[in-house]
């Protein structure tokens, strides 16, 4: 369980409120990527709080409930396939990112960004490898993103479902690669990432 002091430490007289940011979903082969950023009360202490990569998928949607009910303010935004393939999955993901800090209704004085990349912001930011593991802010932004882009998979399994999205999330599984090689790729599908499909 992640305690505050990490978030804590990075305020001072000019840093008063700290968001934290994560995105989910640049590596699956469909879908959009999701980003969210989240603004936890100060000190607070969310029971089994982690990596969203480390809980089940029953605990993320559990904490995902405590946080929206707990957090100051939230916000989770996304970028397109469309957006992915014009602009590719990292800016595309920096852009998710963006937007969500930007629908905040409080505007943060720091956004801790998960990872070692931050462009494009209005606002200070401070790149935190790991961060999901380190700041309970970034933890939170994360499972955030994580159950949104999972609950959109299990959407596109029922308008696709043939390609098992509810099992893999649209990760290139046997079984996810298989489909696609049956039945050819969706609008939802990442053309950039299936390159590889014509070899």
């Amino acid at each position: 369980m992640l305690d505050y002091t990490f978030d804590i430490t990075r305020k001072n007289e000019a840093i008063k409120v700290i968001c934290g940011v994560d995105e989910a979903g640049r590596g699956p082969l469909a879908g959009p990527v999701v980003a969210a950023a989240c603004i936890l009360p100060d000190g607070f202490i969310i029971e089994g709080l982690d990596d969203s990569k480390k809980l089940t998928e029953k605990k993320r949607e559990k904490l995902f409930d405590i946080i929206i009910e707990s957090a100051i303010c939230y916000s989770i935004a996304s970028a397109s396939v469309e957006e992915i393939e014009e602009i590719n999955i990292l800016n595309a993901a920096m852009l998710a990112m963006n937007r969500a800090v930007d629908g905040l209704e409080i505007k943060p004085d720091l956004a801790l960004i998960d990872g070692n990349t931050s462009r494009g912001f209005t606002i200070p930011t401070e790149t935190v490898v790991g961060g999901d593991a380190k700041s309970p802010s970034i933890a939170a932004a994360s499972i955030l993103a994580k159950v949104t882009r999972d609950r959109m998979c299990y959407d596109f399994d029922k308008e696709y479902p043939q390609y098992g999205f509810a099992k893999h999330k649209g990760y290139g599984t046997k079984l996810h690669m298989d489909a696609l090689r049956e039945h050819g790729i969706t609008p939802i599908h990442r053309p950039s990432f299936l390159k590889f499909l014509n070899k």
